[in-house]
């Protein structure tokens, strides 16, 4: 158990940020947090761990972050700073819009397979800045298609869903793999020898993806 897992979950985002004077900085323990997540996932981040790999001890991040549940809030909110801010799309282009903004979010998660499940815990509980701009968007996005304000939070809701949920499960199928050290094209050909007459299993996935978010945006266009 992570030597802070105890605590209380507190928010990042209710307190003040008071940059110290020293050499070590916030943004340099979140982006070494995501470094860490990336490579060994949640359950091996503690502020320990994460103190030894930045040369300094667990007190000196403890200045910056409260505790390891606020640094999983900032690790997730930077990793939504490397999406694109969803463009502003006429009544007419809006579907092609929202599905750019679907493909990026599914493609941040494949990146950093460890968020998936932080999205429905502290990381949809306490939300920040980078997430806040990236949903405003994704809003505006079903404004200017046309659906009616008590709808359009529906609509982006479910939109949300299918993608994170469709993620989720690839990121999980992806990490299996990949503690099993063998190529996605391995793993699948040793399930089943005739797999490769189907297609780069990558490809398939992509394939698959595209499918729902068309079904969905189906769903959505029709409502208008």
């Amino acid at each position: 158990m992570p030597d802070d897992a105890a605590k209380p979950i507190t928010s990042v985002w209710t307190r003040p940020h008071r940059p110290q004077r020293e050499q070590l900085s916030r943004e340099q323990i979140v982006a070494a947090a995501i470094e860490l997540l990336d490579a060994e996932g949640v359950e091996a981040l503690s502020m320990r761990k994460l103190g030894t790999r930045l040369g300094a001890g667990a007190t000196s991040l403890y200045r910056h972050v409260a505790n390891r549940d606020e640094l999983i809030q900032l690790a997730v909110d930077d990793v939504y700073g490397e999406l694109k801010l969803p463009a502003a799309a006429g009544r007419g282009k809006w579907r092609a819009a929202v599905a750019r903004t679907a493909t990026e979010l599914r493609a941040m998660v494949l990146r950093h397979p460890w968020i998936a499940p932080e999205l429905g815990q502290v990381g949809l509980v306490h939300v920040g800045p980078n997430a806040v701009r990236m949903s405003t968007g994704l809003l505006a996005q079903f404004e200017a298609a046309g659906f009616p304000t008590g709808e359009k939070d529906q609509a982006a809701g479910t939109l949300m869903a299918y993608v994170i949920g469709i993620a989720t499960a690839e990121a999980a199928y992806l990490s299996l793999i990949a503690r099993s050290g063998k190529t996605e094209r391995e793993w699948v050909a040793d399930l089943d020898p005739d797999s490769g007459k189907a297609g780069h299993p990558e490809q398939i996935r992509e394939k698959d993806f595209r499918y729902g978010l068309d079904r969905v945006l189906d769903g959505l266009a029709a409502r208008l």
